[in-house]
């Protein structure tokens, strides 16, 4: 039987496209410690291409697989892996240090409603020797800090007491806090939550080996410190939305 070069018979299937697996390849590792020594656009730009397959497309499986969980713990949090991902291009019109890009790669979660601010939200990054898994409101703007204060003026015992849990403490160590000398403006100098009321930051983070990022269940450990922060994480981002919900409307001048 001849068949004609045009015949459908002779056009060969399309090799199936696996999916991408959810954790890096040592390549990916090797990239980063590349460019921590080569840290330029002459080296980086003909090699974008290796940055994408072995750095940007698994962070976004990554991701996609944590999202995916988070539906079950975490919903307010569910956004696409894209809006996730923090770029490897730093931001240099007002750095001193103006080496062009990241020596790791990020992700972080925001609270929907929360995108373009700050919140509290989930975090990591990978670069050539660790990774760092962390929750909390890392950045609060004026306002939220304001509201989170006001909240722990009467809420510390039931904040320090998630973070106390026996769970997070075998797990996690709380941010520093970045605190302030003095009290902050308008709070007593007097009270039992000062050490949490001085404070600009808020959280939970722990440092494991780069070759975390290397292993088939990654994602899964990602899930499973995330789960285990959830409580902090809510807690702090209740005071912030309590000052973003709609106020009621006054009616006559009546409440």
């Amino acid at each position: 039987m001849v068949f004609a070069l045009n015949s459908p018979c002779m056009v060969p299937k399309p090799k199936p496209t696996l999916p991408i697996a959810a954790h890096l390849r040592p390549e990916g590792l090797a990239f980063l410690r590349a460019l921590a020594r080569h840290n330029d656009r002459e080296w980086f730009t003909p090699r974008k291409a290796t940055f994408e397959a072995e750095l940007k497309e698994p962070m976004l499986a990554i991701i996609a697989k944590v999202t995916e969980e988070m539906e079950s713990f975490a919903p307010s949090f569910v956004r696409p892996p894209e809006k996730c991902l923090f770029r490897i291009y730093r931001d240099t019109r007002f750095s001193a240090n103006k080496l062009p890009y990241k020596t790791h790669v990020a992700a972080w979660w925001s609270h929907e409603g929360l995108e373009k601010t700050s919140g509290a939200g989930y975090y990591f990054h990978i670069d050539a020797k660790e990774v760092v898994v962390a929750a909390g409101a890392w950045m609060p703007e004026k306002e939220q800090l304001a509201a989170i204060r006001h909240w722990l003026l009467e809420h510390h015992l039931e904040f320090r007491k998630v973070l106390q849990t026996a769970a997070i403490r075998k797990t996690f160590s709380e941010f520093e806090g970045n605190p302030l000398v003095r009290p902050p403006k308008g709070f007593p100098k007097e009270h039992p939550a000062l050490d949490l009321i001085r404070c600009r930051q808020w959280g939970l983070s722990t440092t494991l080996p780069a070759a975390t990022a290397l292993e088939d269940g990654f994602a899964a450990t990602l899930i499973r410190h995330f789960r285990l922060a959830a409580p902090v994480v809510e807690a702090l981002n209740a005071p912030i939305a309590a000052t973003l919900a709609p106020r009621k409307k006054v009616l006559f001048g009546l409440d």
